[in-house]
């Protein structure tokens, strides 16, 4: 039987003897007794500890001085009860006493360097005991500053939805006075393009009249130049005696010319009216494209207002800056869908090719950006925002690749 089988032995007995109600202080002795008599081991505080279980720092070796002592009772005993010679029996108590003081020194010995090694352990455990407190309080703090940020990030979450409250609240009075402007607008513009008609009319009519009196001043010229001409002749037919006449023809003359210079004045005069009534028709032009431009702008606004759909511009921009920096799952856009599509920004260039001009269409309610330059496409998406960020960063893996 090895060493170990043997200590295994004598704890088995120190367990029945545990059982059987035996003290500690026959369990230190049972032990000591069968490491120095069987196993030729001198009883320590270490191995006596080992076996029983028991006992502690002091206890242990008060058990094993009294095995000593119980020892050297033994051998006295044994020693003064045989028959021998008074000169060696008083050797033989000599030796016996050097003999146990020598044990004794031993012991003691063993018993303080096993009691330093447990001032050392002790020692050990309490700094162990300081650093599990150090490492507890550190725990603590780490926990107190995550519950404070916890708080303080509940309380940044609840300041945003306020915030988001107020802007969908402004977003919808803002989107009231929009619609009242529009409808405003579309009745000014209706008012302007009623005066606008009238002024067409006006100036058709005005363009009519001074056709009409183009021909008529026509017709009169051609009269009057076939009346002179025949007077002429009929003046060189009758010389003298159409000299009266002829006289009465240049009155008729003079007659013509002054109806010819009061229709020059009058056609100067319709000309300068249509003038006039062509610069008025031209500020109205000019008001009805400012008006028509306004109406665009003011479209363009409902309809970006429409598309935001009341999320703030500060939280539209940082979902698109998440989203274009590749920091959105495809299950956290697909959660967002089409909310912050008012805010995404459509690229200018392929970011593949660099060349062709990315073009977005919509079937079915799915959102797909293609390049018509280099076929590079985003692949249908449930919203423009991940339509987009599927398409920059496809071509993004594809040049890391």
């Amino acid at each position: 039987m090895n060493l170990d089988q043997e200590r295994q032995a004598i704890r088995e007995e120190l367990k029945l003897l545990r059982e059987s109600g035996a003290r500690r202080q026959d369990l230190s002795l049972h032990a000591c007794k069968r490491l120095f008599f069987d196993l030729g081991i001198r009883p320590s505080m270490a191995a006596v500890r080992d076996l029983t279980q028991t006992g502690s720092a002091s206890d242990i070796p008060k058990d094993i001085d009294s095995f000593w002592e119980r020892i050297r009772s033994t051998s006295q005993t044994r020693v003064g009860a045989g028959a021998i010679p008074e000169a060696l029996e008083t050797r033989a108590g000599e030796l016996l006493g050097a003999l146990f003081d020598e044990a004794l020194n031993q012991a003691r010995s063993t018993l303080d360097a096993e009691r330093s090694e447990m001032h050392a352990e002790l020692s050990a455990a309490k700094q162990a005991v300081r650093e599990a407190e150090i490492r507890r309080e550190a725990s603590d703090e780490a926990v107190q500053r995550s519950e404070d940020r916890a708080q303080a990030a509940g309380e940044r979450i609840r300041i945003l939805e306020a915030d988001i409250a107020t802007a969908n609240t402004h977003g919808a009075v803002h989107h009231e006075g929009l619609q009242t402007a529009v409808r405003r607008l579309e009745a000014e513009n209706e008012t302007l393009q009623k005066r606008v008609d009238t002024e067409q009319s006006t100036n058709a009519a005005l363009r009519d009249r001074i056709d009409a009196l183009h021909v008529e001043m026509r017709q009169s010229t051609e009269h009057y130049a076939q009346q002179i001409k025949d007077a002429i002749a009929e003046a060189e037919r009758r010389v003298k005696p159409m000299l009266v006449e002829l006289d009465s023809l240049r009155s008729m003359a003079a007659t013509y010319q002054a109806g010819v210079r009061d229709n020059s004045r009058k056609e100067f005069d319709f000309i300068q009216q249509l003038a006039a009534a062509k610069a008025r028709g031209d500020r109205l032009d000019a008001q009805l494209r400012e008006q028509s431009d306004e109406i665009d702008r003011l479209t363009q606004e409902t309809a970006q207002l429409h598309a935001q759909q009341g999320i703030d511009a500060n939280v539209g921009g940082l979902l698109w800056s998440l989203a274009s920096t590749g920091r959105l799952s495809a299950g956290e856009l697909t959660r967002i869908g089409t909310a912050a599509d008012g805010h995404v920004a459509l690229p200018q260039h392929c970011p593949k090719c660099s060349e062709g001009e990315p073009e977005l269409s919509q079937v079915d309610h799915r959102y797909e950006l293609f390049c018509p330059e280099c076929d590079h496409t985003s692949g249908p998406g449930d919203s423009r925002l991940e339509a987009v960020t599927r398409f920059i960063s496809a071509a993004i893996d594809t040049s890391a690749a």
